[in-house]
């Protein structure tokens, strides 16, 4: 890891971590990262142990992790048994979810197959068009009671 001096302000902080500024802030909001120090300035300062930790999570968030995923990481500690093991499940879940979302990808790829092949354009009426216009009606009818919409990884 880096130092600890806070001397970088949030421009140079998102150049460094990759991480855009933006980001950073939400990053403190969603308490992932500690709000960075005040200069003088009232100027939000970060440190290189700040930016070491920006960069561990744009490298989560690019493997797809959670910001829970994110955090529950960012808590262990490097050096102990126990939490080694806990980073083996929290990763072990997120491959479970990668492989899921590979299973939902692949029927979503068949699915726009199924629809592609409706039309190959030199009809009188796009057959995809009017696919999809069908699927429309056919969702306004009302739904289920008591059915959860599908829970998003985020």
């Amino acid at each position: 890891m880096s130092d600890t001096t806070a001397c970088h302000r949030i421009g140079e902080a998102a150049r460094r971590s990759g991480v855009s500024a933006a980001n950073i802030r939400y990053y403190e909001k969603e308490g992932l990262l500690a709000p960075g120090s005040r200069g003088s300035n009232s100027y939000r300062l970060y440190s290189g142990a700040d930016i070491h930790q920006l960069r561990f999570i744009r490298l989560c968030r690019a493997m797809d992790m959670s910001l829970d995923e994110v955090r529950t990481l960012l808590a262990l500690d490097l050096a102990s048994k126990a939490d080694c093991d806990a980073a083996c499940v929290a990763l072990d879940g997120h491959l479970d979810h990668v492989r899921t979302r590979l299973h939902e990808l692949q029927a979503l790829e068949q699915d726009l197959l199924a629809l592609r092949n409706r039309c190959d354009g030199t009809g009188g009426h796009c057959g995809i068009i009017e696919a999809l216009h069908a699927q429309a009606d056919a969702q306004s009818l009302p739904a289920a009671p008591n059915v959860a919409p599908p829970k998003r990884h985020v």
